[in-house]
């Protein structure tokens, strides 16, 4: 044993690890390769580099994605709610009297995935779900840091709960959406408003301090993230991290909570977020 700072740790050798052999062709080629470059990010208070930086990104991600999103069959709408654009994708031949709503809360690190990314990914998680999405096009840094984009989605839950009972809304995210989606319930909770039938957090962002063990023992396994989000000090500007609107795992879950579904995988860097949640 070492002891770094005080804190025990434990030395753990160089080694190979091995693609799992039941794995598709396609999933064993992204855990094969390298990890993905760790590009160099703009300084926190440099926010035309920041804007930059989301244009490209999302303009990547929405070349991955549109093609995609315009072979499903679905109707959107949007409803703008002071300023903030909600789309609603209902699936093509959904019965009238479906009352079924999934309040999507897209990911993207805090930073990426509005405007076309955001309907596209709404479009496309009707694969998923099988019902109207509600995807929330929230405001996002650096304009927007915290609480901003979580005011936006307890806005559009509070408005689907107007036109909606409880029991007909799920509310869910990934990674950073995940950390929304639970925060969002929290706070719609602490408010006094009536909870939804379920929750859905895959692979969520869920401790901002990132303070769990797979931060460290899959740095460099988990190919797609590399350095944890550094963009969330972006996110969190002067606030605390560890307070619960921003790290919702340290929230309080002796009160009520809606029955959740959490998914990770074992080389995930957010594995600890899930597994403690």
């Amino acid at each position: 044993m070492t002891t770094t700072d005080a804190t025990p740790a434990l030395h753990v050798p160089a080694r190979d690890i091995p693609v799992p052999a039941h794995l598709s062709h396609v999933a064993q080629s992204v855990l094969a390769m390298a990890p993905m470059e760790q590009r160099q990010l703009p300084d926190l208070d440099d926010r035309d580099g920041w804007r930059t930086t989301i244009a490209a990104r999302d303009e990547a991600v929405l070349s991955m994605i549109a093609e995609q999103a315009s072979r499903v069959e679905a109707d959107v709408a949007e409803i703008d709610l002071d300023g903030v654009i909600v789309y609603v994708i209902t699936p093509q031949g959904t019965p009238d009297d479906d009352r079924r709503v999934f309040l999507e809360i897209h990911g993207g690190g805090f930073i990426t995935g509005g405007g076309a990314c955001c309907r596209a990914m709404g479009i496309n998680a009707i694969a998923r779900a099988g019902v109207r999405m509600w995807a929330v096009d929230f405001r996002m840094p650096p304009d927007h840091p915290y609480p901003l984009p979580l005011d936006d989605c307890v806005a559009a839950y509070r408005a689907l709960l107007q036109d909606h009972e409880p029991d007909e809304i799920i509310v869910g995210g990934s990674s950073s959406g995940g950390n929304l989606a639970a925060a969002t319930i929290l706070r719609a909770r602490d408010e006094g408003l009536a909870l939804p039938a379920a929750a859905v957090l895959l692979t969520p962002e869920a401790d901002l301090t990132e303070s769990g063990d797979t931060f460290r023992t899959n740095a460099g396994v988990d190919t797609m993230l590399r350095g944890g989000t550094p963009q969330r000090l972006l996110y969190a500007g002067d606030h605390d991290l560890a307070s619960p609107g921003l790290s919702p795992l340290i929230g309080d879950f002796t009160k009520r909570f809606p029955p959740t579904l959490l998914a990770s995988g074992t080389r995930d860097l957010y594995l600890s977020n899930t597994v403690r949640m």
